[in-house]
């Protein structure tokens, strides 16, 4: 089952403890960051009272002891793409309360070759981020069989990764 609009929300808006997503790509082709990455290129830094939606809705769901997080696995040298994201989102989503944790592998082998990107909600309910190759996002597809896997792939990557804030002061 794909999820779009209300149905993807609803995922977010009915977890009861947590919400995480394995992120694995070098690059995330979305048209609405075009202009803001552009101007990253160009040198531009993200104001340190950068504010977004989505920092409100970590926020919120903090403050009803629910939590947020994800793990970036990456390589160096970082892609403009992550150089971007580091200084435009997760710098300040960190700060917002999401647990953003970075896997580099690399001078290691990768301890999850076969994971794709992926939300897990409650442990119990996991969407499949499906890419281009080029970072475009195919579709979001609702993942019917058992979530014992992720929960694997959760448990390694957790352990496998440090906090974006330690990462960044290296």
């Amino acid at each position: 089952m794909l999820l779009d609009g209300d149905e993807w929300n609803a995922c977010f808006d009915t977890m009861q403890r947590e919400a995480w997503r394995l992120e694995t790509l070098p690059v995330y082709t979305m048209s609405q960051e075009a202009e803001k990455l552009a101007r990253f290129l160009d040198g531009e830094k993200s104001p340190d009272n950068y504010a977004s939606g989505w920092m409100d809705e970590v926020r919120q769901w903090r403050s009803e002891g629910k939590s947020v997080g994800r793990v970036h696995i990456v390589t160096r040298p970082l892609s403009d793409y992550l150089r971007f994201e580091f200084e435009y989102y997760y710098r300040h989503h960190v700060k917002a309360g999401e647990e953003i944790r970075i896997l580099d592998v690399t001078d290691r082998a990768n301890p999850l070759p076969a994971a794709q990107d992926f939300w897990m909600f409650d442990r119990t309910k996991v969407v499949l981020m499906n890419y281009r190759e080029d970072g475009t996002q195919i579709n979001r597809e609702l993942h019917s069989d058992d979530p014992a896997p992720f929960i694997e792939y959760q448990r390694i990557a957790i352990t496998e990764s440090v906090p974006f804030l330690e990462y960044v002061k290296e």
